[in-house]
C-alpha cells in the first residue's frame, strides 16, 4: 500500500453519484491497478456498486451519511460540519494519508473546504481553478477559471508560473509557452493590470517558459501557446463559451446528418471520420480542473459527467501525483 498513489475521493458529489464515481473508479483500476482509492461515503450505497473482482487490497470506504449538496453555498457546505464525504477527502490530504483529492461535487463548495484545510504554497497569494483544453498541437492548460474574480498582476504571474508547472508534470515532454488573455494582440490594449503584466513577464528570465505575449479568444485552439492566463471572471466566461460552442457545433452536426436521406448516407460514408470528431469534442476526455496554489492538489471532476469522465479525471490525479506538481510550483516559484 505504501508503494501505491493514494486517492483521497468523495463518492458522494455530483450527479448520478456514487454509482458513477465507483463505476469510474472500476474503470480507471482496469487501466492501472497501481493505485489505492479511498472512498469517503455512505457504505451501504458504495458496497451496491463495488464489484465483486474488485482487489480489497486498492481501496477502503469511510462510511459517513452526511454530504455536501448540489445547491449548498460555500458557507451553507461548511456549516454541514466537519463528518461530510468532501471535508472527510480534503481532511486525508491535509493528514497525508492520501496524496490527492477529487470531487464532483459542489465547485464553490470544494474551493471553501481546501482552503479552510490546507495551506497555501509560500509566495502564492490566491489559488487558481485550471483546466485542459483541445488545441490543433495538442492540450493546453487554461488558468483562472473562476476561483477569483478580480487578479493583480503579481497574481496572473503566479498563474503563469503555477500553468508552466501543471502543463509539465502532465506533460513532460511540453515546453510551456505563456499568453496572457486580452481583447488584442497588441501591447497596448487591454486594462492597466494586464498590461502591467505583460511588462513583468517579458522581464522575467524563467528557462520553465517562455512568455508569447497576448492572445485574442479566437486563437484559444490554435496551439501556438499551451498555457493561457487570465483573472477567473475572464477565464469563466471563456470555459462556458467554448464548452457552449462545442455543444453547439456537434448537436447541429446531429442534426444535419439525421435530417434527410442524404444525411443519413453521407454520415454512413464518413463513419469513420465523424466518429474521430466526436471524440476530439468529448468533453468527459478533458474532464478534471485543478484547484493549485495549495500545498496539496484537489481536482475537481465535472458534476454532470459520466464514469467515463470521473475515470478520466482519476487519470489527471494519477499524473499530477507522478509528475511531482507540488514540488515543481515551489521550485519555479521561489
Amino acid at each position: 500500500m505504501n508503494n501505491l498513489i493514494t486517492i483521497a475521493i468523495d463518492a458522494m458529489g455530483g450527479d448520478g453519484s456514487p454509482a458513477k464515481v465507483i463505476n469510474g473508479i472500476n474503470h480507471h483500476y482496469k487501466k492501472n491497478n497501481n493505485i489505492f482509492y479511498r472512498i469517503f461515503g455512505n457504505k451501504n450505497e458504495i458496497q451496491k456498486y463495488i464489484p465483486k473482482n474488485f482487489n480489497s487490497k486498492n481501496f477502503e470506504i469511510h462510511h459517513t451519511s452526511e454530504k455536501v449538496l448540489g445547491e449548498d453555498s460555500p458557507l451553507a457546505a461548511v456549516k454541514r460540519g466537519k463528518t461530510t464525504s468532501m471535508w472527510l477527502a480534503v481532511e486525508s490530504v491535509k493528514e497525508k494519508k492520501s496524496d490527492i483529492v477529487i470531487s464532483a461535487g459542489n465547485t464553490g463548495a470544494l474551493l471553501v473546504i481546501a482552503k479552510l484545510n490546507l495551506k497555501m504554497i509560500e509566495n502564492i497569494d490566491k489559488p487558481a481553478l485550471s483546466g485542459l483544453w483541445p488545441s490543433k498541437r495538442g492540450m493546453s492548460v487554461v488558468l483562472d477559471l473562476g476561483a477569483n474574480i478580480e487578479c493583480s498582476d503579481k497574481n496572473l504571474i503566479d498563474f503563469s508560473i503555477m500553468g508552466s508547472s501543471l502543463l509539465k508534470s502532465l506533460y513532460p515532454e511540453s515546453s510551456p509557452r505563456v499568453a496572457l488573455l486580452n481583447i488584442g494582440s497588441e501591447e497596448v490594449k487591454g486594462n492597466e493590470i494586464i498590461k502591467q503584466t505583460y511588462q513583468k513577464l517579458n522581464q522575467i528570465k524563467n528557462e520553465d517558459f517562455q512568455f508569447k505575449g497576448f492572445i485574442e479568444g479566437s486563437h484559444l485552439m490554435d496551439g501556438e501557446v499551451n498555457v493561457i492566463v487570465a483573472d477567473g471572471f475572464t477565464g469563466n466566461i471563456a470555459l462556458k463559451t467554448a464548452e457552449g460552442t462545442a455543444n453547439f457545433i456537434t448537436s447541429e452536426l446531429k442534426k444535419t446528418m439525421t435530417n434527410s436521406i442524404l444525411g443519413k448516407i453521407s454520415s454512413l460514408i464518413n463513419i469513420t471520420n465523424l466518429r474521430k470528431f466526436k471524440k476530439r469534442l468529448d468533453p468527459r476526455l478533458y474532464n478534471g480542473a485543478i484547484f493549485i496554489g495549495l500545498d496539496s492538489p484537489v481536482v475537481k471532476s465535472h458534476g454532470g459527467t459520466d464514469y467515463i469522465g470521473f475515470s478520466n479525471s482519476l487519470s489527471v490525479c494519477e499524473r499530477i501525483v507522478k509528475g511531482n506538481l507540488i514540488e515543481k510550483i515551489k521550485k519555479n516559484i521561489g
